[in-house]
């Protein structure tokens, strides 16, 4: 198998967890497990379908930890790996950018801002 190659290392961070839904997954996985239909509950705008593929992609790359139950009615969930949790600093950073440019654009934040756990920091 061929090693892809990149032309700077932000292109690996980004394979990982670029695109729209995956941080904010993510940002949602750092205050611990959550099941799937929590976090479509927390994310009203995905798709299932989107969910599921993100979820397994991010998965894939090691970054959460998908945990079954055998139960009935089976029982997933999801948290963040050990992998995973070494992305917190860098998902912080990206809130807090987000936060100031809202203030930036709107200038009261908490006007475009939807209730949230995660904006409650």
């Amino acid at each position: 198998m061929q090693k892809k190659k990149y032309n700077i290392a932000v292109e690996a961070t980004l394979e990982v967890i670029g695109g729209k839904w995956k941080c904010v997954i993510l940002c949602h996985l750092t205050h611990g497990k959550k099941r799937t239909s929590e976090l479509k509950r927390l994310m009203p705008n995905i798709t299932q379908k989107m969910l599921t593929q993100q979820l397994r992609e991010l998965e894939e790359d090691g970054v959460i930890n998908r945990i079954v139950y055998h139960e009935i009615p089976p029982k997933v969930e999801y948290e963040l790996s050990e992998y995973g949790k070494s992305l917190e600093h860098i998902l912080d950073a990206l809130c807090a950018w987000g936060e100031s440019h809202l203030t930036q654009v709107y200038g009261d934040k908490n006007e475009v801002l939807e209730e949230s756990i995660l904006n409650t920091k």
